[in-house]
């Protein structure tokens, strides 16, 4: 079983925000598989679905972004859910609007969800696919995160979120090493 968590805020209010990209591609995911990430578990909104023949659980933790750990590890521990078997998608301030990369392993980089869930976990080593939102040039990065796509960004990101769940399609039917070689 895997665990897919997507990283964002809770609330009408963080929707469409920068920083909820994870959510938007959890919720993308989900609907491929005709399934809604709604049922309240562990500090989170779930679903539990098949892809690519391998039970998922999608989750998008409503713990809001800084104390996305303890949503993570409430998960991880009641599932029962190994390091390499946890993915975690989230948005990138250093990658370019619309680019995605996944990694195996690595720091917080600074992003405070991230920073929460390897507190939580007491390790750094569990998967990742990150999203670029660019960084800003004359906000705050805080009004930034948590602003909303411009339209000339919504192409990018709407490719980004498909580009996104085919990659976590292909890390599920062949290994995380595949799926890094194919979109990063």
């Amino acid at each position: 079983m895997k665990l897919i968590v997507g990283l964002g805020n809770p609330g009408f209010k963080y929707e469409a925000t920068r920083h909820n990209i994870g959510f938007m591609v959890v919720d993308y995911l989900a609907k491929e598989c005709r399934e809604e990430v709604s049922s309240k578990e562990k500090k989170s909104l779930v679903a539990k679905t098949r892809i690519a023949g391998e039970k998922v659980i999608l989750a998008k933790p409503q713990t809001f972004m800084n104390n996305s750990g303890e949503a993570v590890r409430a998960l991880a521990d009641y599932y029962n859910i190994e390091k390499e078997d946890l993915i975690v998608i989230y948005d990138d301030l250093d990658l370019e609007v619309g680019q995605i990369r996944l990694k195996p392993k690595g720091g917080h980089g600074g992003h405070n969800g991230i920073r929460s869930i390897i507190n939580h976990l007491g390790t750094k080593e569990f998967n990742r696919l990150r999203v670029g939102i660019g960084r800003p040039v004359y906000r705050t990065v805080v009004d930034y995160v948590l602003g909303k796509f411009s339209k000339e960004e919504e192409d990018n990101i709407k490719e980004a979120i498909k580009e996104s769940a085919s990659a976590i399609r292909l890390y599920l039917e062949t290994d995380l090493n595949k799926a890094m070689n194919k979109y990063n």
